[in-house]
């Protein structure tokens, strides 16, 4: 069974900000939200980039890296789900988490047959 039971992909849950201007780096964030029994929870993902190194990528290459940090918290919270035995899973807009079902076996029926051969020990009286 999935960790993840979504309709659409993991990363249409995720909202995207960039964090106020630092200076020499530009900071964003990831965030998926999720509804618990208790709360309304989220998980996110922090990431920035220098301004040289922004300089470098170019636009397309921002779009890239940004690609490959959405990958990255994708597998993180597929590892953090494993690792918790909690699922993802529902029909909204925000996915419900709960505790991984468990799992369903079959019941074999075993015979319990009694011994042939008992001894009875037996005190000697003197």
């Amino acid at each position: 069974m999935s960790h993840v039971e979504l309709p659409r992909p993991l990363e249409d849950y995720f909202a995207f900000a960039e964090l106020e201007d630092n200076g020499d780096t530009r900071r964003f964030t990831i965030t998926c939200p999720y509804l618990s029994v208790e709360r309304l929870g989220r998980l996110q993902w922090w990431w920035r980039v220098a301004r040289a190194e922004e300089s470098s990528l170019g636009e397309g290459g921002l779009v890239r890296r940004k690609a490959r940090e959405v990958g990255r918290f994708c597998r993180h919270i597929e590892r953090w789900l494993a690792n918790t035995g909690q699922r993802f899973h529902g029909q909204d807009a925000i996915p419900r988490i709960e505790p991984m079902p468990a799992p369903v076996s079959e019941l074999s029926c075993v015979s319990i047959q009694p011994a042939r051969h008992t001894q009875v020990l037996r005190r000697r009286r003197e």
